[in-house]
């Protein structure tokens, strides 16, 4: 008798979790570079303006002698300097300033959302976003056995997340409202009655509020309404939290620093029990996150508007294709383009596998992925506008050719 051999696989969460529509197409990109094709690449927000150089030198004048661990909650001297930054932008408006022991370093902005939602929910909880939104927001409930459930928003009403919407959405197991203003992928800005409204809801049902600030200083139409100032308000304190990052602000994504913010003692004894678990943030990239801060504002207002070139030249090449819509939105560096075809991911694929011109093709992110509801988003993708303006303009020229040549499905 024999016995048979066992057999060795994945977890069932591992199994489930979901490829992210950012990167998932990767390897047919990788594939197109093998076969000499240049890649546009405008499904990643990777920004090609140029990291402050006050962030650069501080990793070029790094000279300890021995490359230690840091505290598990962050350098003092980053985190108090933060304290300060948010306190600029309203943090201490009508109530005590933020200090260092309220703003934990994370690893990226990503580990700031974890310990966010595993602060605040339990296994079995549930977390309430507006759809399409940022792949991440599911990922990382979906690791923690935390449900993810989506609110629709709608490209014709700007993407615009209603108070009332989450009001009626609110459930028995909803412990976390997630928003993001400015939103990806959708560029979507939350007006100040919306975002105190929604406040006030999930201040009175007994749910928190998790702000995510990452796209904070990417508005081009007027100016942004930002979370800092609800950490002041009387009775939101306790229920509102935030998470950042310094890589799009300052184009320094491979730094991988971000960090929480909160005045609830509680969430934030719970997230350092998670950030002491991992250790420490890099040591160095907090040195040159801290020094990021001193860029000078001139800096900063000049790749805004360069953003906002950018946006306007893709946005209105895009809406000259025929049958393709694109919305202009007020921040971030994104945009929901909706195609004529039937299976965006296909088309995706399409030119990266078997479309070139002239040895050149374009990448874009299937936005089906963006969402929770099944069959939504299957004709549209989010694009990017990380590429010079030349680089976009030939974009748009690839797909325009690439639509009137696929042979797929066209949509209705």
């Amino acid at each position: 008798m024999t016995s048979s051999a066992p057999v060795f696989v994945a977890s069932a969460r591992g199994r489930d979790a979901l490829a992210s529509p950012i990167r998932r197409l990767t390897p047919y990109a990788d594939a197109a570079k093998a076969r000499g094709i240049l890649v546009h690449h405008l499904n990643i927000g990777q920004p090609d303006i140029a990291t402050p150089r006050v962030v650069i030198d501080a990793y070029r004048n790094y000279d300890d002698k021995v490359l230690a661990y840091g505290p598990s909650e962050g350098l003092p001297a980053y985190r108090q300097a933060l304290a300060a930054y948010y306190n600029s932008l309203g943090a201490a408006e009508g109530g005590p300033a933020l200090t260092a022991k309220d703003i934990l370093i994370t690893v990226g902005g990503s580990e700031a959302l974890s310990f966010a939602i595993g602060a605040t929910c339990d296994i079995g909880d549930e977390v309430l976003v507006a759809e399409p939104y940022y792949p991440n927001y599911k990922g990382y409930s979906h690791i923690l056995g935390v449900h993810t459930r989506a609110i629709t928003t709608h490209a014709e009403d700007g993407f615009r997340l209603h108070p009332e919407q989450v009001a009626a959405a609110i459930g028995p197991r909803t412990r976390l409202v997630l928003i993001s203003s400015p939103g990806n992928p959708t560029g979507a800005v939350m007006s100040a009655e919306d975002l105190r409204a929604i406040a006030q809801i999930c201040h009175s049902r007994g749910v928190f509020l998790l702000a995510d600030e990452v796209y904070r200083d990417f508005v081009y139409d007027g100016s942004a309404t930002t979370a800092p100032s609800l950490l002041a308000q009387p009775g939101f304190a306790e229920n509102a939290l935030i998470v950042d990052s310094v890589s799009k602000r300052y184009s320094a994504c491979g730094a991988r620093i971000g960090c929480l913010v909160t005045r609830n003692a509680d969430v934030y004894a719970a997230a350092l029990k998670f950030a002491q678990t991992r250790l420490s943030a890099p040591v160095v990239d907090q040195l040159a996150a801290m020094a990021a801060l001193q860029t000078p504002a001139e800096e900063l207002r000049s790749a805004i508007a360069d953003y906002k070139r950018r946006r306007d030249v893709l946005c209105a090449g895009l809406n000259q294709i025929p049958g393709v819509r694109a919305q202009v939105p007020a921040g971030a560096f994104y945009l929901v383009v909706e195609l004529p075809v039937a299976d965006a991911d296909a088309f995706c694929i399409y030119l990266l596998k078997d479309f070139s011109y002239q040895g050149e093709t374009v990448m874009l992110a299937p936005a089906d992925g963006f969402y929770a509801t099944p069959g939504l988003g299957l004709n549209q993708v989010r694009a990017a506008y990380v590429l010079e303006v030349p680089k976009l303009e030939r974009a748009v020229q690839i797909l325009s050719l690439a639509l009137a040549s696929y042979p797929g499905e066209k949509s209705c």
